[in-house]
């Protein structure tokens, strides 16, 4: 069932604030999250009955000192040479997880490209677009959001670039 809010929900996250306040469609899937699992993203994916594909993570790199969000499948793994490629870098490497948290307000596996403290440049996988809607955390962890490609890009202003490896 999607949403089309016009109000803030109480006891949202930043992130369904930001689609709400923009009018967006998009589900909330929630779970119940299991610490022990090894892959937060993998986890999602079970837990919702939704393939791998169409769930991605939320990865935040530093790209040449400047803090950069990548969203990709969780079926594979960031190219860290692609995304310094995608916004005119020349090296990339995973940013500090503290500095991460830090400077996006969220914790790790609960990072959202949405709704975050400070705004970053953001990178979305291209195979994104092959779906109708695709699942990213809605700032916390145990809570996905569904909603278009199109929607998530417009509303990070992302970049579309092939940035997984399989």
């Amino acid at each position: 069932m999607a949403k089309k809010a016009k109000k803030q929900q109480p006891g949202g996250t930043p992130a369904t604030v930001v689609l709400t306040a923009a009018g967006a469609e998009y589900t909330v899937h929630s779970y119940d999250h299991d610490p022990s699992h090894p892959s937060y993203g993998e986890e999602a994916a079970e837990a919702m009955g939704v393939s791998p594909d169409r769930v991605f993570k939320t990865l935040v790199a530093d790209v040449d000192g400047a803090l950069t969000v990548a969203v990709v499948p969780v079926a594979g793994s960031l190219d860290l040479k692609a995304l310094a490629a995608a916004v005119g870098g020349k090296r990339a490497a995973m940013a500090d997880p503290v500095l991460a948290e830090r400077t996006t307000g969220y914790v790790l596996g609960g990072i959202s490209p949405l709704g975050q403290r400070k705004r970053l440049p953001t990178v979305l996988d291209a195979s994104a677009t092959a779906h109708a809607t695709i699942c990213v955390s809605a700032g916390r962890r145990g809570l996905e959001i569904e909603l278009s490609p199109t929607v998530l890009a417009d509303l990070t202003s992302a970049t579309l670039s092939p940035i997984a490896r399989a």
